[in-house]
């Protein structure tokens, strides 16, 4: 339909993957070297600057083909960012069915996702793209996992707006709510929903889940989202707190630097 043509231009001009001609820029020839959605592709690129590619990759690999998860978690095993079950290389073992089953996995869907990583390295490899050593595990690992991520997925973010799980989606305000095995709901009592959220997928039904979802902080989306992007957000009370943030985000960048 020219609606979602429209849409489909719109968002690759958010991920600047245009020129001002209409054409591909130098960022939208890179990403689509790579067979992954736009916005997987960006977050994949972005990993680049904040030095976690390794861990961007294993994420691809794992969000591309199907969920190697394939029973609920337990808690437990949830890891902080449940769009991040295991983002170092799969242990040596993940290949076995028995263990797989043991730990609620999918060993084919594993050994797929290893595939998938392999190629994607080789792409990034051929096109010299500086791949960083791994370095899970660490907070500002984990930080500069986010920040990779909302480099690519900034289009797809959900507030929740009364802390009882109704998350509203930025860009259309449709309400959704975390899938029942979402890792955020498993958590042990007592539980925290996150305030805001990234999600891969939105599946419209009864319920109208977001699917393999992170929890992140609005003032790092207020950083690294275009300005322009913010401003053509519907009004809500979440565009207007990522407004004051950005506000904020650029009075720090442009106060002279204090004399030492």
């Amino acid at each position: 339909a020219p609606e979602s043509l429209m849409q489909a231009l719109e968002d690759l001009d958010y991920l600047a993957a245009l020129d001002d001609d209409g054409n591909l820029s130098e960022v939208g020839i890179i990403m689509s070297e790579f067979p992954l959605d736009p916005q997987l592709a960006k977050a994949l690129i972005a990993s680049c600057e904040f030095d976690c590619v390794e861990e961007m990759v294993s994420l691809a690999a794992m969000l591309t083909g199907t969920l190697a998860i394939s029973v609920p978690l337990l808690p437990p095993l949830c890891h902080p960012c449940p769009h991040v079950t295991d983002p170092a290389a799969p242990p040596a073992d993940a290949g076995d069915e028995g263990w797989c089953r043991k730990h609620g996995l999918c060993a084919e869907a594993l050994r797929l996702a290893g595939t998938v990583r392999a190629e994607l390295l080789e792409v990034m490899r051929r096109i010299e793209l500086p791949v960083s050593p791994p370095a899970f595990g660490s907070d500002a690992n984990a930080l500069n996992i986010q920040r990779a991520l909302i480099s690519g997925y900034f289009l797809k973010v959900a507030r929740d707006i009364d802390g009882s799980g109704n998350y509203v989606m930025l860009t259309h305000k449709h309400v959704a709510h975390l899938a029942p095995a979402c890792g955020y709901l498993l958590r042990p009592p007592p539980r925290r929903l996150p305030p805001w959220v990234l999600y891969h997928e939105f599946t419209i039904s009864q319920d109208n889940c977001l699917r393999v979802v992170s929890e992140i902080q609005p003032q790092m989306l207020a950083e690294l989202a275009p300005q322009y992007y913010l401003s053509n957000l519907p009004p809500s009370e979440g565009r207007d707190l990522l407004m004051e943030l950005r506000e904020k985000v650029v009075a720090a960048e442009e106060a002279p630097a204090e004399p030492e």
